[in-house]
């Protein structure tokens, strides 16, 4: 009797275990859209290497083009490709651009969406076509439960004061101006403030998650000047975007990027410098 009680409790325990061992992860899919400020340096491809660490399952891919709002995403074709550019038309009322087609490829985990600075600060732009186009591509998402982050971007490297303006008929007919401008920005802490601003407004109004790019780039400028973070006026040299993705890969995963081996190749003591700022 008491070799068949062992024998039973032997047999639920394994019962109990078995599905633990043998269910796998699930498969989580990411999703970058954007244009170079995204894909400059392969930031993309950076936070696939973080994950591979910890995080296997997770899966990146992109959607990222030269100079495409989020709003051209949506609206434009691509009728040809160089290294340096791209070539687009509006979309005929049948057709569906590269993005549409990759968003409705799979059922997305999680949707990073990244603009252009400039049309976010512009008032009449970030409610017209900023805005638009996230909900457009929120709608686009087959899977209900989809996680959506608003890449807050940085401020660009140029003299102020200065004013950025579009031409009110390329935001929307509806505009009875002939231009559309930013606030008058007198200084590098009032236009971080202006872009924070804007983002957390569309993030509010889209309940979308909105990142710290903008937050941890300005803190690297003003706490540590020796890390330079500017490619050029606007784009983000290898360092910034090393800090994109440890910023993404904390969000994406819910786990420290200080803790990772990964360091690109920028210099060890840099990257950790980094990723304990990303945190």
């Amino acid at each position: 009797m008491k070799q068949l009680f062992i024998i039973l409790v032997f047999s639920v325990l394994t019962f109990n275990c078995k599905p633990v061992q043998t269910i796998a992860e699930k498969e989580v899919n990411v999703l970058f859209i954007g244009n170079s400020l995204t894909y400059f340096h392969d930031m993309p491809q950076m936070v696939q290497s973080m994950v591979l660490e910890t995080h296997p399952n997770i899966k990146i891919h992109q959607s990222t083009y030269p100079g495409m709002s989020l709003s051209a995403h949506l609206d434009n074709i691509i009728t040809s490709q160089t290294d340096n550019g791209i070539h687009t038309r509006k979309k005929a009322e049948n057709e569906i651009t590269e993005t549409e087609k990759k968003i409705k490829e799979r059922q997305w985990d999680v949707v990073i969406l990244q603009t252009g600075g400039v049309s976010i600060l512009i008032p009449e732009s970030r409610d017209l076509k900023v805005n638009k186009a996230i909900a457009a591509i929120k709608n686009l998402a087959a899977n209900p439960n989809c996680k959506f982050i608003l890449f807050n971007t940085w401020a660009s490297k140029s003299e102020y004061p200065k004013k950025y303006c579009y031409p009110s008929r390329a935001i929307d007919k509806s505009i009875k101006k002939d231009q559309s401008c930013s606030p008058n920005i007198e200084n590098l802490e009032q236009e971080i403030k202006l872009i924070n601003s804007a983002y957390t407004i569309l993030s509010e109004q889209n309940n979308v998650i909105k990142s710290s790019n903008g937050d941890k780039f300005y803190e690297t400028l003003t706490k540590h000047p020796s890390v330079n973070l500017y490619e050029d006026d606007s784009h983000p040299n290898e360092k910034d975007s090393f800090l994109n993705a440890c910023i993404f890969y904390e969000l994406i995963t819910n786990s420290r990027a200080s803790t990772l081996k990964f360091t690109g190749t920028i210099e060890p003591e840099t990257a950790q410098l980094i990723k304990d700022i990303a945190h």
